[in-house]
């Protein structure tokens, strides 16, 4: 077998992105004439997905808020329309790209046995043996704003003379008399003295439902409604010093938005340094040497990821990363011997070595 390696620089990366939904699919190489016996693969750099879930509170305030104490008996109302945005959660998992400036090439001779499995993107995952590739993660979809009622839905119930009215104080207090109007047949329908009442269950239950609904909306004028919204964004970081800089922003106004938009508080990731990638070390402590034409595979260094808003955590952990390591080989008649083949297998979000043995295990 016979190695080249292409020299490559990395860059620090955050996106703001949807995921799509589409599965990876694995290839097996073998060396023919075609490829003159020749199989080229990448190893990863890795890189982080972020999944971060988001509350989106919409409130609005309603025309006759000010006239809530006196007819409805409180005031504790909403004042003002207004939007807010909570980050909710935090997921994080890292996952590989392939180094495309960094490739390999494993020279085989005609007759070899030996195979190579890769993703679709030339990614290496097993050497004389086929596996699964990594998952890619699913869309997450927003939900709706909830809520029974907006804010003007009481005009659905109002009269010609509530219309006609220019004054508001006027028009509150024929709002909260209908108010009391409705709550009235609603005792008692339930309570089965009303004048007529429903033939059966059904149509009881249809009469409770639509004056429950003016209720709320009558209501509604007074206290205002209070909307909320579940957002789920993705964005992607590949670490590759230690640094501190802005993922992405959040904005009481448009929610999610890019780094460069200053009309968001930041969202930083800060990266630690925790482990560097070592070359392994022989029993005197020495550090091996490169077989020749070796199958290279990433020693992973690692580091602490931190996420934050505001000075608060949002999430923190320890990730191994292929580019904060160094790279070694595997010795190739391993892989060659028609008496003894071994396999191995590798991790599609580092490249580190998971598992090599016989064939025959």
């Amino acid at each position: 077998m016979k190695t080249k390696a292409l020299a490559t620089t990395l860059a620090a990366a955050s996106l703001l992105c949807a995921v799509p939904a589409s599965a990876q699919q694995t290839k097996i190489l073998t060396a023919d004439k075609h490829n003159e016996y020749g199989l080229v693969y990448s190893l990863p750099i890795t890189s982080i997905r972020f999944e971060v879930t988001a509350r989106r509170t919409v409130s609005h305030a309603g025309p006759y808020y000010q006239y809530a104490k006196k007819f409805i008996g409180t005031d504790r109302v909403v004042k003002e329309d207004a939007e807010q945005w909570e980050v909710l959660s935090v997921k994080a998992e890292p996952f590989g790209t392939p180094d495309t400036d960094n490739q390999y090439l494993m020279q085989l001779k005609p007759g070899a046995l030996t195979s190579i499995c890769v993703a679709d993107d030339g990614m290496l995952l097993a050497i004389n043996k086929e596996v699964e590739a990594p998952d890619l993660p699913s869309p997450q979809a927003d939900t709706d704003l909830t809520g029974s009622v907006k804010v003007r839905d009481y005009l659905q119930y109002v009269n010609e003379d509530f219309l006609a009215s220019q004054s508001s104080a006027k028009q509150a207090q024929m709002l909260s008399e209908s108010l009391m109007e409705v709550r009235d047949a609603k005792v008692s329908l339930t309570r089965g003295t009303a004048e007529t009442m429903p033939t059966d269950g059904r149509q009881l239950e249809l009469m409770l439902q639509s004056l429950s609904h003016q209720e709320e909306a009558m209501t509604a004028a007074f206290r205002g409604t209070t909307e909320t919204q579940t957002v789920t964004r993705t964005f992607t970081f590949t670490p590759v010093q230690e640094d501190k800089s802005v993922l992405f922003r959040m904005s009481d106004f448009a929610g999610f938005v890019e780094a460069d938009d200053y009309s968001g508080e930041p969202v930083y990731v800060d990266v630690k340094i925790t482990r560097d990638g070592e070359l392994p070390v022989d029993a005197k402590g020495e550090e091996k040497k490169l077989p020749k034409d070796a199958v290279m595979y990433n020693i992973p260094g690692a580091a602490k990821v931190t996420l934050s808003l505001a000075g608060k955590t949002l999430w923190s952990g320890e990730v191994e990363c292929a580019q904060l390591g160094v790279q070694f080989g595997l010795q190739p008649s391993l892989f060659s011997d028609k008496k003894a083949r071994s396999y191995a297998t590798f991790n599609p979000a580092t490249g580190a070595l998971v598992k090599i043995a016989e064939i025959n295990e």
